[in-house]
């Protein structure tokens, strides 16, 4: 079998068995399901339990150490140079898989770890706060492809996916086109029934991990007279005929992670590698967006903490009328605020992370940690300069880059403007009048 991931070896040695870890596993998430469907009364009754915002299992921590050594020793060497060339190198990618990093909640008889969510939003984090374009791509692998395929595909789809997707194939997301980007459902990418396969024609753009992906989860609507009734979700290998992939946008952050479009002329792809039924792709679609909110949300916690450390270190440092500027009531107070940024942010997030452990709805909970999380890197961001004062311009410091890959943190998997209707939607239905 494959063999076991240098995380993993540290957890197996924690534990007597594989069925003894997934135990604490689902223990736990019966525990937070437990917490968040508890009545008043209950809680009254019943005896106190662990704050499922605050603890993490022992799995959850061992992962984060392990994306946060392999983010210091693997991606900070190479940081620099792989945003001033926009490009990510291959070795980073293929350490990832080594490491375990890109199958976290991927099933143990699939390849995966069988990891919760949460453990795989904390990679996300950690990656994050060395190199935001690593993060992104593990995020959309790990949140949204694996997920997708292990919900909705078919038994046959998932034995033969999930196995490449957990240990050296990378996975794309394809819904966003010229005319659809927060109207998603506006697109025009058509598949027509050809017997037994499909042909898709149409055109793809702001496809994150274009470049390197081996697989592209493409929606497309087979029934365009039924309007996003007939969105459906097709799995495209990237040697498919009659795919093309296009060169890669050049942008202000995330630059080594690659974003690009796709190009369909008559695809042709077998009706067994469609997602879920004809016409699921609206909920497919959905359902995965939901979740990859809190991804998100958490590659901005990385940008958002990475920023607060950078300031705090170098104001103990940078002296100013013989003192250290951390001992200026100014930077004081920059500093705090973009300590209260990050806390409450994190707890955002992690309460949506739980949320979706318990298989307790979410919606509004994952808008809510992407519109707080990205908000909070952009704020950081620019403080963070502002401490630095000129460093924090120079590329000399590692501020400048925060700057440029926080913004794009408001934009994708939803606007900050998508994110608030969504929440506004929400509490409209909590709270009727």
């Amino acid at each position: 079998g494959r063999p076991k991931s240098s995380w993993a070896t540290m957890l197996l040695q924690r534990a007597t068995s594989a069925r003894a870890a997934r135990r604490v596993v689902s223990g736990a998430a019966r525990l937070r399901a437990q917490c968040y469907s508890t009545s008043l009364a209950d809680v009254e009754l019943a005896a106190p339990q662990p704050a499922p915002l605050c603890a993490l299992l022992e799995e959850e921590q061992a992962m984060a150490e392990a994306a946060s050594r392999f983010a210091r020793e693997r991606v900070g060497p190479v940081v620099q140079s792989m945003d001033e060339a926009g490009k990510m190198e291959a070795d980073v990618i293929d350490g990832l898989f080594e490491h375990g990093l890109m199958g976290i909640e991927i099933a143990e008889e699939h390849g995966g770890c069988g990891a919760t969510f949460t453990a795989a939003c904390l990679v996300v984090e950690e990656l994050a706060k060395v190199d935001p374009a690593v993060s992104v791509m593990v995020d959309i692998h790990n949140t949204i492809i694996n997920n997708c395929v292990s919900r909705w595909a078919s038994p046959e789809l998932q034995r033969e996916w999930l196995p490449r997707l957990a240990s050296d194939t990378l996975g794309s997301f394809c819904l966003s086109e010229a005319g659809s980007g927060s109207d998603a459902f506006a697109l025009r990418c058509a598949a027509r029934r050809d017997g037994d396969d499909y042909l898709l024609s149409g055109e793809k753009l702001w496809i994150s991990n274009s470049a390197e992906a081996g697989v592209f989860l493409v929606m497309a609507n087979a029934a365009p007279e039924k309007g996003h009734r007939g969105i459906t979700c097709f799995v495209v290998p990237r040697e498919a005929a009659g795919l093309r992939v296009g060169p890669k946008e050049d942008k202000l952050g995330i630059r080594a992670s690659s974003t690009g479009n796709l190009i369909f002329e008559g695809c042709r792809i077998p009706k067994d590698s469609m997602l879920g039924p004809p016409g699921a792709g609206f909920k497919v679609a959905m359902s995965t967006l939901d979740g990859g909110r809190i991804g998100i949300a958490a590659q901005a916690l990385g940008i958002a903490r990475a920023a607060l450390e950078t300031a705090t270190h170098y104001a103990q440092t940078r002296k100013t009328f013989d003192a250290p500027i951390a001992k200026h009531q100014a930077v004081q107070f920059l500093l705090a605020d973009m300590a209260v940024r990050y806390e409450a942010a994190m707890l955002l997030t992690h309460r949506a992370a739980n949320l979706k452990d318990a298989k307790a709805p979410y919606t509004k909970e994952a808008a809510m940690a992407k519109l707080a999380a990205s908000e909070a890197a952009t704020a950081n961001a620019h403080a963070c300069i502002q401490v630095l004062g000129g460093m924090g311009y120079v590329t000399e410091m590692p501020a400048e880059r925060y700057y440029r890959d926080a913004r794009i943190t408001e934009i994708y998997e939803g606007t900050s403007e998508i994110q608030r209707l969504v929440i506004a939607g929400q509490l409209l239905k909590e709270m009727p009048a």
